[in-house]
């Protein structure tokens, strides 16, 4: 693999665990590339951004619109862009849409979820040179309804094992693991040669990512594996009041603020 940045990620395999976030802006991207080892621009913005019910609505157009912003606020970070929905049904499609995020973002690696039903279009993609990030576990681009964990019955675990095993032997570079029982991640981190990169997979993974509007309190998302380090939507709150009774009051602008 040609990506010296990726390589490096390679290595930190049971390591230095590798730090994870999402950015859909410039803004948020230039903050987060100082601490992130990796920055994903994901198709949660459906949902985050512009209140899809799920990321199954969002378009190509959109990732690479808002892939190009993160681009901007991106030196030291992997910049990895989630692929939409229905945009890589087959080899082909794939690859056309894959050099046409790539080519357009600038990005150093695309991230695809699934793991045995698309392994023919990642195989494929990495052997036109193209870097893959796997997604295994909670797929939400092919969940209707309702979220729920994975890993509860045999065949389940079997099946996201061997996704996983699937996709390290033809070359992604590391593997999102969404939402499974904990041992079940586990396993998965300690039979594969290449990162794990959890969020809602327990501490055994090599690295974690969470959505950064969560993070931050920015979202109403209260799933059991989020932490939120803040509460934006608090500061939000109490500085729009505050203009707003500076306005009412002609206390805004004041002489400082006019020219």
């Amino acid at each position: 693999m040609k990506n010296k940045k990726i390589r490096e990620i390679i290595k930190r395999k049971n390591k230095i665990p590798i730090v994870c976030l999402t950015a859909y802006s410039k803004t948020i991207a230039k903050i987060l590339d100082k601490y992130c080892d990796i920055v994903l621009v994901g198709d949660s913005l459906g949902m985050v951004l512009y209140g899809m019910k799920s990321t199954r609505e969002v378009t190509l157009d959109m990732m690479i619109s808002h892939a190009k912003s993160v681009k901007k606020g991106i030196s030291k970070s992997i910049l990895v862009v989630d692929m939409p929905h229905q945009t890589y049904r087959n080899k082909k499609e794939a690859y056309k849409n894959a050099k046409k995020i790539i080519k357009s973002t600038k990005c150093d690696a695309l991230k695809l979820e699934g793991g045995k039903k698309i392994i023919n279009v990642v195989k494929y993609l990495i052997k036109k040179k193209i870097p893959v990030m796997g997604h295994v576990g909670l797929l939400p681009q092919s969940e209707r309804g309702k979220f729920k964990f994975k890993g509860r019955s045999l065949f389940e675990r079997k099946r996201i094992i061997e996704d996983a095993r699937l996709l390290s032997n033809v070359g992604v570079f590391a593997i999102v693991i969404e939402c499974v029982e904990e041992s079940l991640a586990e396993i998965i981190s300690k039979s594969i040669p290449i990162p794990t990169i959890g969020i809602g997979a327990s501490k055994h993974c090599d690295g974690q990512i969470l959505v950064t509007d969560d993070l931050l309190g920015l979202s109403n998302f209260t799933p059991r594996f989020i932490r939120k380090y803040s509460n934006i939507r608090r500061i939000i709150n109490k500085s729009v009041l505050r203009f707003r009774h500076d306005v009412i009051n002609k206390n805004f602008p004041s002489r400082k603020n006019i020219y």
